[in-house]
């Protein structure tokens, strides 16, 4: 039987391997590090989780509940893997990031279906069925080998870039415990973030200071295109002296029960890993110099001795323009047998990049055994994202995460906003099991 050739080994690449070798067939996993590195991954391992450790709600009959919940029951390992490395997040998912690609690579490694190859690859034969998943962080060399293979296109091509941060991380240690408190947003799920409350005497302070301190590179970066829903904390601030208190540093729901009142703002930590020896500021990535950084950070109630693990930084995202490229099965409309997945293809978030991982898979399997790829209904949420993903403005089209302006609307007209939601989920469960019974049985040897 063919092999699939999957470049990169991240959270859609491993997942598509994955899929591929527990359905018989043969892979060639193809990652660069740790021969070359990029700016902002810390080690080799697979999988490695750079900007956050958080794959968001848990929450039933949320938008990314959904999206999970359709994932587990089509058979993804790496959601398997984070619940096993979950670490106190309310009611969010959030994993040890170190524990969770260290399991991810190990079983990886351990599958005698998965040839792993610590290379760089530069050209792509496009008769070979492959899938690229080398996520925002692609090399140059693999990058001018897209733009070829895009140019093919008739519609435009241009590979765009948008500008990610990174949140600071803290030791738990130096956090002064006495001037914070542990709760969740509405008290939904246990109390697990710390939270920083400020009085608008303390705010005013800090606000200040990050909108003057300076910037990494200033005049270099001037024409930055940031992604929305991503952007650094201090370029929220600059668009009004309240939407940090709107966004990042939202205090509603957050009441202190040392003093029963809501505070004037808060900012959120949320615990990395399962020591709990360490701290992430939710929302607070930054590109500002690593001592402004200090010195406006430590301005927040109870980091006035922080000790920093990493500090904010900012780095390019790549991704290509995929409603000029592709079809609902993430292949190349020039190239059928070339496939994307991951935030390259223009999905944000890390569940996201994991679904078009397990989806390319299983498309990547259906070519290989001669059968056409079936995409998943419109009504789920993995079908909404591949649709909006290949179907979205070509002209303004931006990376997306799942949420429920992506599906189609019910038939019925339900003015209750949760029981539409719950709906929603119920069709889009019932349309995903019968995507899996027509679409992915029979699909190489399933290995259980």
């Amino acid at each position: 039987m063919k092999s699939i050739k999957i470049i990169g080994a991240g959270l859609a690449g491993s997942e598509a391997a994955w899929q591929c070798a527990r359905r018989g067939v043969p892979v060639e996993l193809y990652e660069m590090r740790p021969m070359r590195t990029t700016p902002a991954h810390q080690t080799s391992e697979f999988a490695e989780l750079v900007c956050s450790n958080s794959l968001k709600s848990e929450s039933e009959n949320t938008a990314p509940w959904l999206l999970k919940e359709e994932m587990r029951r089509a058979g993804s390992l790496l959601l398997d893997i984070a619940r096993d490395c979950a670490v106190p997040a309310g009611h969010a998912l959030a994993v040890d990031r170190a524990e969770f690609s260290a399991k991810v690579t190990e079983i990886i490694s351990a599958e005698p279906l998965i040839e792993i190859r610590r290379e760089e690859v530069i050209t792509v034969n496009e008769d070979e069925i492959t899938i690229i998943a080398t996520g925002p962080l692609t090399s140059e060399g693999l990058a001018k080998e897209i733009v070829r293979l895009s140019a093919e296109s008739t519609e435009p091509h241009a590979q765009l870039y948008f500008y990610d941060s990174i949140s600071p991380i803290v030791e738990a240690d130096s956090i002064e415990m006495s001037k914070v408190y542990l709760a969740a947003r509405y008290d939904k799920g246990s109390a697990d973030y710390i939270n920083c409350p400020m009085s608008k005497e303390e705010y005013d302070r800090f606000y200040d200071a990050l909108t003057s301190a300076e910037s990494v590179e200033a005049k270099e970066w001037e024409k930055l295109n940031y992604f929305e829903s991503c952007l650094p904390i201090e370029e929220i601030a600059r668009r009004g002296r309240d939407t940090l208190r709107f966004g990042p540093m939202k205090p509603v729901g957050l009441k202190d029960p040392r003093s029963g009142k809501i505070p004037y703002a808060a900012v959120q930590l949320r615990q990395e890993n399962l020591r709990a020896d360490s701290y992430n500021l939710v929302g607070f990535q930054n590109h500002l110099k690593f001592g402004e950084q200090a010195r406006v950070l430590r301005l927040i109630p109870g980091l006035e001795n922080a000790r920093f693990l990493r500090f904010g930084q900012i780095h390019r995202n790549t991704y290509i323009n995929s409603p000029a490229l592709l079809t609902l099965t993430l292949q190349m409309r020039a190239y059928p047998n070339v496939m994307f997945a991951g935030q390259i293809c223009g999905v944000e978030g890390y569940v996201e990049s994991i679904a078009t991982g397990m989806l390319a898979g299983i498309h990547a399997v259906a070519l290989v055994s001669s059968e056409t790829p079936i995409a998943p209904p419109h009504a789920t949420a993995l079908g909404s994202l591949m649709h909006y993903v290949t179907n979205a403005d070509p002209k303004r089209f931006q990376p997306a995460n799942i949420t429920f302006d992506l599906l189609p609307p019910l038939e019925k007209k339900i003015r209750d906003r949760q029981m539409r939601r719950k709906e929603q989920c119920e069709a889009a469960l019932g349309e995903l099991k019968r995507w899996l019974d027509t679409a992915t049985r029979g699909l190489g040897q399933l290995v259980s």
